[in-house]
């Protein structure tokens, strides 16, 4: 499957290798070049002076331009994505694709090869761009490399403005802490950025940094092609402690006019001045015309997409909540994730990893962790690298799970969030502690967002079951079901949901359906649509209003992220509609129902009962009753809709 050079098994480069990768450094920089002259636009720079790694990476780690998936294969992560004409020269070069399609299809709507490097792509692992992630997601392989007991290396090519993003400090430690020592990081230290010289733009001591956190560190020079390779070849096989690779390089190398100046990093060399450049690089040919015509022609052909992460998961037995029954939603979560790790952790083929962020006893992951420390991982106060690490893991064959307050798994996090859609996530993501509902911490950890946030994606589905028992069903099909989940809690406990005959609602014979409402209680002219645990405060105002004679229906809202048009049908058939949900009013259900509602053709009137402004700190039942949300205020708005 593998040629015997890869994987870094010789000690040193051969004279005919030596001779390989000199011309192809030549040859690489003109592609370069062209790639982004004939774009328009792109980050030449840096490119250049990357590409003795990026060609020493591609031509000898443990990957197989004919099986660019296999399972087993090295990891190479580009965080520093903007440098993708050096990937796509080299990947091009080790036989992954037609170097000529990048060259011309560079940045053209619509082609696999875009100006940040992206999964589209074969030979590319992860879609980069915003600066920092990329040993996040490292971490995210490497525990990936233990759980499957695969021990393939994980490479990470960084820049060194990127340096000072915080993130990268907290994969550090993570990295040191469970002792993954299977990471290479190589940083291209070009000193320089956007802005001039990395150590005026914002000082930093790169080498103690590393060393600091426990990492070994070597220095090389970029450029020289055995010390690349002698690096690269000792951190592969030196398995002590994970290492960083400092690799002094000069941005624009190889071209006078270019080298260690800054205004390359993003801009291109004008056509006048391209066969110029050319010529100093040594003779290479000068066909920007013939690739112009070439891209006018429309962009190359896409390449088949990546595979589908995720593993196969059992559900296990759901567990039943009677009415007398006391617990909240985050509990029986914590149970759900019990009974389905113990339905499956044991099997040859399942591997799972359950992230944590210093609140597993808030967040009811500390059992698992006590019972399967091997499969938990406690990242401390890190929510960012946490956030990528939990998505990156989520591609491969495993099942990642995250669990945090909603503050942070979503609002803090939302980039991170954005990142693990675009790159076709299977991340499982169960927050607590979410809306007012978190009571007497106060506004800082009012999750009332979630939705709105989320919503912005194309991929996430967002989860509020109403009670323990449909908290239950919901997780199992969270775990077993492809896709991004985010399923929303709140903190406090609430009673179990009974049916008008005072049997569990959501109990032995309900049979829980993503995508569909629940009706709950029966009536006429108006529904009372309530959103996930909001069903106990909604059953309180219906009561109040059955005493008084109105008989209005109440439906019950989990899933808000895809709503049937038959629901929809079904609320349209309502002269009014009251919507209430732990959530700003502004972003929220109420928002996606009326304008659902608006595009299937269902006129109705709609009230949308919602936050409407940051509470106050307190029980949450008082800051229900602030913020009328509470049954009577809910039950008084009814009464004055009906007159």
């Amino acid at each position: 499957m593998y040629d015997p050079w890869r994987g870094f098994t010789e000690a040193k480069l051969t004279p005919e290798w030596t001779k390989k990768l000199t011309d192809m450094t030549r040859r690489g920089r003109g592609d370069i070049l062209k790639m982004t002259t004939v774009a328009g636009s792109g980050h030449p720079g840096g490119s250049m002076s990357s590409l003795e790694t990026y060609l020493m990476l591609y031509n000898f780690a443990r990957i197989n331009p004919n099986e660019p998936y296999a399972d087993d294969r090295d990891r190479i992560i580009i965080s520093n994505g903007h440098t993708s004409p050096g990937v796509y020269v080299a990947l091009g070069y080790t036989g992954f694709f037609d170097v000529n399609d990048a060259l011309y299809g560079f940045r053209v709507a619509g082609s696999p090869f875009e100006g940040h490097v992206e999964r589209t792509v074969p030979g590319v692992e992860w879609d980069t761009g915003n600066l920092g992630q990329g040993l996040a997601v490292g971490v995210g392989k490497a525990i990936y490399s233990r759980l499957s007991g695969q021990k393939f290396h994980t490479y990470v090519v960084m820049g060194d403005g990127e340096q000072q993003k915080g993130q990268i400090g907290e994969s550090r430690r993570h990295a040191i802490k469970y002792g993954l020592n299977d990471i290479t990081v190589v940083i291209d230290y070009n000193h320089r950025q956007i802005s001039g010289a990395v150590e005026k733009v914002m000082p930093q001591n790169i080498k103690a940094e590393w060393e600091a956190d426990g990492w070994g560190v070597m220095e090389i020079n970029a450029h020289d092609l055995d010390q690349v390779y002698t690096a690269l070849q000792h951190t592969t096989h030196h398995d002590a402690r994970p290492h960083m690779i400092l690799a002094h390089s000069v941005m624009g190398k190889g071209v006078s006019f270019m080298e260690n100046n800054e205004s390359f990093h993003g801009a291109v060399v004008k056509a006048d001045r391209i066969g110029e450049a050319l010529k100093e690089l040594g003779g290479i040919e000068n066909d920007i015309k013939t690739l112009l015509k070439k891209r006018s022609a429309g962009p190359p052909a896409k390449f088949p997409s990546p595979p589908i992460g995720g593993v196969e998961v059992k559900p296990g037995v759901p567990i039943v909540y009677g009415p007398d029954d006391k617990s909240d939603n985050r509990s029986a979560w914590g149970r759900a994730l019990m009974s389905v790790a113990e339905a499956n952790i044991g099997r040859d083929d399942f591997r799972v990893a359950v992230f944590d962020c210093d609140l597993s006893g808030s967040v009811k992951t500390k059992a698992f962790g006590y019972k399967y420390p091997d499969n938990f991982f406690q990242l401390g106060i890190a929510e960012h690298a946490t956030a990528v690490t939990a998505g990156s893991l989520s591609v491969e064959k495993a099942l990642s799970v995250w669990a945090a307050f909603g503050m942070f798994g979503v609002a803090e996090t939302y980039n991170q969030a954005r990142l693990s859609d675009i790159n076709h996530s299977n991340l499982k993501l169960f927050c607590t502690h979410s809306g007012i509902n978190v009571g007497e911490d106060g506004k800082t950890h009012q999750s009332i967002d979630y939705f709105g946030l989320l919503n912005s994606t194309f991929g996430w589905k967002v989860i509020t079951p109403a009670d323990p028992n449909q908290t239950d069903r919901v997780v199992r099909h969270a775990l077993t079901t492809e896709g991004n989940f985010a399923v929303i809690m709140g903190r406090s406990v609430i009673p179990t949901v009974l049916d008008e005959n005072g049997v569990p609602f959501f109990g032995d014979k309900y049979k829980y359906q993503y995508g569909r409402m629940d009706k709950v209680r029966t009536g006429e002219k108006l529904a009372l649509v309530s959103a996930g645990n909001m069903l106990d405060n909604a059953l309180d105002a219906y009561k109040r209003l059955t005493a008084e004679g109105h008989r209005i229906a109440l439906i019950s809202v989990s899933d808000w992220s895809d709503l049937h048009k038959d629901d929809l049908a079904m609320l349209g058939g309502f002269d009014y509609l009251v919507i209430l949900e732990d959530h700003n009013v502004k972003t929220g259900l109420g928002t996606a129902i009326g304008s659902a509602l608006m595009e299937a053709g269902h006129p109705v009137r709609l009230t949308k009962l919602g936050v409407t402004q940051y509470a106050s700190s307190g029980k949450p039942a008082d800051l229900y009753r602030m913020s009328g949300l509470d049954g009577e205020s809910v039950a008084n708005k009814i009464k004055s809709l009906l007159g």
